[in-house]
């Protein structure tokens, strides 16, 4: 995986997560599940011209969901964690 992009595939936004940005200066990112920490950092570094103190990941199981009588899985995701080092921000999450 060459290119920043192909790797991560768009930040997370939820209650959590805005939280975690705010208190503890992390970022929740869906990534591709066959990237490992070494390559999420490397892509967010790039892609956001930030430093990453650490990256923490999580693989998310789709729900069941049924439509009438037919059932069906919710795709699998994986997530990733990533705590800035003190001082970085991203300008696309603070607004100028």
């Amino acid at each position: 995986m060459s290119h920043p992009y192909d790797i991560l595939v768009r930040p997370s936004i939820t209650e959590k997560s805005v939280r975690l940005r705010e208190n503890a200066h992390t970022v929740v990112f869906e990534v591709d599940k066959k990237a490992n920490k070494q390559e999420i950092k490397r892509a967010v570094e790039e892609a956001l011209s930030v430093k990453v103190a650490r990256v923490s990941t999580l693989l998310v199981k789709g729900k069941k969901k049924r439509h009438g009588r037919s059932a069906g899985f919710r795709p699998d995701r994986k997530k990733a964690f990533v705590t800035l080092e003190p001082g970085q921000k991203i300008d696309l999450f603070e607004g100028k």
